[in-house]
This record gives structure tokens, sequence and C-alpha cells, in this order.
């Protein structure tokens, strides 16, 4: 067995026992990863990879037992990395290296893992594909490589669905964790609010927050631990008191919808992904209901959308890109800026509550419920070239399903369902109450026990 199709556990227990070390593991990965470039899941590499690999061996030979010590990983290329190159997916910061690494970065390095490099990104993380001006390769799903593997964790998906990652740190403003795990046949997991934090971010109003993209539940649990301790000072910072992978003690109630909240169709596979996920569930002893979607994507909804991310995006690229680099900025981010630059603080506040009533609205009717389950996407995922002209609209209906869950601030994952008889994945949408992130996994984990998908791997996984 080749070492990138044990899990990242197996890893880890074949480094305790000496089978192979740090070093070994980190050249296999770095030979594979340039030869499969072709994917674009990378867009840096560290350097220093090797070395800090040799540090792992020397750390385990004298005792330590750090949670990652030894495992490679890509570290998504909008967190800041110390000495390696840190883009944000943007051309006018191509040459951008850290001094420091962000409050994430920092613990999965002191719990010992080995960073493989920076994984590929949309500019700022503002789109559900991952294309850029850094490098001329899209990130996509090696499963059909003529087709997205989503955003903005695009390159964290392909990475650990190609074997070129064991396991991908990865972020989450409106599914940019969980809909590329869904083009990749993967577990994507996106944290209750302040389970893993921002830090050195001070936007406290953010809805995103980083988490794990895995091959399988305890892989993205074991992640996650370690992504799991506040920063000092976090004002939604939290700790779970206990590993975050466990057992599921009781039998939960689910609601289930599939409405887009769109004007337009559900696409037959996405249905099909929750109804067999719904079955499979009720054979567990878990009850499901179907109920109405609790709040549509109307016309204020989707404005307030827009507009809270031209915001976002417009406040990080004047902050971190020098005026005379503003023309590198690929069109789509110039046209948040534009926006941004129009806003009255008034337009902003008032779409920041606009969205608050929209998630409290799902909250309420979702309140006698466990667990939510819908599709990841609607559909399979996109052809290169898919989004042109206005893109907000087509990526809020490919993507409809997830912003709900970051604006509420509670947990929610992506699980593989299927492929279709395309070959294209399909992905399910698990969503929990707050801070019950260890409830969801042992539900995630429960379906994977039950085979609700099938153990498959792309043609460039035996390459």
């Amino acid at each position: 067995m080749k070492p990138h199709e044990l899990t990242a556990a197996q890893q880890l227990e074949a480094l305790n026992d000496n089978e192979i070390s740090s070093r070994e593991l980190t050249e296999h990965y770095l030979d594979r990863i340039e030869r499969h470039e072709e994917l674009g899941a990378f867009v840096a590499i560290n350097e220093n990879a090797l070395e800090e690999a040799a540090k792992a061996d020397r750390q385990r030979a004298s005792g330590d037992r750090a949670a990652l010590l030894g495992l490679p990983l890509g570290v998504k290329d909008l967190a800041a990395t110390a000495g390696i190159r840190t883009t944000f997916g943007s051309a006018a910061l191509k040459d951008f290296v850290p001094l420091e690494d962000s409050w994430t970065v920092g613990l999965l390095r002191q719990a010992g893992a080995v960073v493989l490099g920076k994984t590929n990104t949309s500019e700022f993380g503002a789109t559900c594909y991952t294309e850029n001006d850094v490098t001329e390769k899209p990130a996509v799903t090696p499963y059909a490589p003529t087709r997205y593997s989503s955003g903005s964790s695009g390159g964290a998906a392909t990475a650990v669905a190609a074997g070129l990652s064991p396991v991908a740190h990865a972020s989450d403003g409106a599914g940019s964790i969980r809909t590329p795990a869904a083009t990749c046949h993967l577990v994507g997991m996106k944290p209750s609010r302040g389970l893993v934090s921002p830090a050195p971010a001070t936007s406290f109003l953010s809805a995103s927050i980083e988490g794990p993209i895995a091959r399988t539940v305890a892989d993205a649990a074991l992640l996650l631990d370690v992504m799991a301790s506040p920063a000092p000072g976090d004002l939604y910072g939290w700790h779970p008191g206990k590993p975050l992978h466990d057992t599921l003690d009781r039998k939960l109630t689910i609601a289930l919808w599939t409405d887009t909240g769109l004007d337009q169709a559900v696409d037959p596979e996405a249905e099909l992904a929750v109804r067999r996920t719904a079955d499979v569930l009720a054979d567990l002893g878990h009850e499901v209901r179907e109920i109405p979607l609790p709040a549509r994507y109307d016309e204020s909804v989707s404005r307030a959308i827009l507009t809270w991310f031209a915001y976002q995006v417009g406040a990080v690229a004047r902050m971190v890109v020098p005026a005379e680099k503003t023309h590198l900025l690929r069109p789509y981010t110039r046209h948040l800026l534009d926006i941004n630059d129009t806003l009255s603080a008034n337009e902003i506040v008032s779409s920041q509550a606009v969205l608050a009533r929209y998630a409290s609205t799902f909250l309420g009717k979702v309140h006698d419920y466990d667990v939510v389950l819908t599709p990841t996407t609607n559909g399979a995922p996109v052809p290169i070239g898919h989004y042109t002209g206005d893109e907000a609209d087509l990526m809020l209906k490919w993507s409809c399903h997830t912003p709900w869950a970051n604006l509420a601030g509670v947990p929610a994952i992506s699980l593989p369902s299927h492929v279709d008889d395309d070959g294209l994945p399909h992905g399910v949408h698990l969503v929990g109450r707050h801070r019950h992130d260890a409830e969801l996994l042992a539900l995630a984990a429960q379906l994977e026990s039950a085979q609700l998908w099938n153990d498959l791997h792309p043609p460039s996984w035996h390459g």
C-alpha cells in the first residue's frame, strides 16, 4: 500500500510505530504534488518542508507525541504562513511572505504538522470556484478535470481527493469548505462560530471560519481537535472540553428540505442525494421529517448578501492591496470594490440586520430539530468557464443551500453521497445545533459506518 492510501489517522499510527518517517511521507507527497500540478491544487510549496519533517522525526525519536507530529498537510492560501508565500489568491500580492503564522496555522504547527505548501483559492475567497491570476491552473475536481472543484477552498479539496495531502486546512464564509468537499467526494466541516478563532483578523462580524477537509470523518475530527483552541480575547471563543470524535448515544429528530429558495428547479441528483441519505438515517433509527424551507432568497436578502460580501472583500482589499496594484485584481473583485466604495454606513448596517433576520428565521423554524438535512449543492461540479457575467446570481443558484449556516453560526458538514452516471460527485449537507459539533460529527460517522458512500478515488489517485 502506498503512503497516500492510508488515512491521516493511519499515517500518524505508522509514524508512531516507526513504519515510515515524516521525511519519507513528506517526500512522497511533494513528489505527487509535482506530478499532478495540472489539477491546480497548490500555488506555493514550502521550501523547508523536508527540514520540518526531519525535525519532526527527531522530536518523535526523543519521545514527543504531539497530535499531528510529522503529518504533512496543505494550508489554504487565505491563511498567513510564516516564511511561505501567501497571496490570498491575488496577483497583487504574489510576492508577499508573512513574518508570522495566523492563529490556526500556528496551532497546526505547534501540534507538529509539516506544511507542504499553500493550496489554491479564489481571490480573497470571494467566489465559489477557484481560479485566479496567481496561477494559470484553476483548481479542478480530480473526478472530472474539466470542472471546477468549487471554492474558495477548491485547492484544498483537490489536494485531498487526488492524494496530494492526507487532510487539508480550509475556510468557509458561505459554503467554501462544504461545496468543494461535495465536488471531490470528501468530508468537509464548518464548525460552530467561535470553535476556531479567526485571529489575527478583527472582523468579529465575519461569517467565515476555518475547518478541515478530509477523506474520513475521523480525519476531519482529528484536524478540528487541533484547530479548536480559542485565541485570547476571541469574543465568541469556546472549547468543547473533550475530543470532538465521539459516539452518538441517542436518536435524533432531523428536518429535511430540498427547496433552493430561488425560482429554479431542484437538481435531480441533489434530490437523490437527500432522499437516499434520509433512508439511511431512518434505517439507523432517527426520525426524519420533511418541512418547508424556512426562508427564501427574496430581493432584500439577495441584495444584502451582495452588499455584505462587497463590504468584507472591499475592506480587506483596500487594507492589503497598494493603490498602484489594484489594476491587478480580477474583474469580479474590482466589481465588489466598486460596490464597496459606494456603500454608506447605513447600507452596511442595514444589510447585516437583514441577514441576521434571515438567519434567525431558520433557527426559529428548526428549533425543535437536532439536525437539518439538505443537498450541499444544487447540481454537479460546473465546467471551467461556467461563471461569466453576473457571477453573484450564478454562484448563488448553485451554492444556495450553504450560506444560512454561516449566518446563523451553527456547525455544518458536507458528506459524500454518490457519483452520478457521468462520474461526477454529489454531496449531502447536515447542519446541527450551535456548539453541538461533536454530535454532528458523530452522526456523520454513523452514516459513514452505514456505508452511505463508497470508498471511491479518481484516476489521479492511482498515478
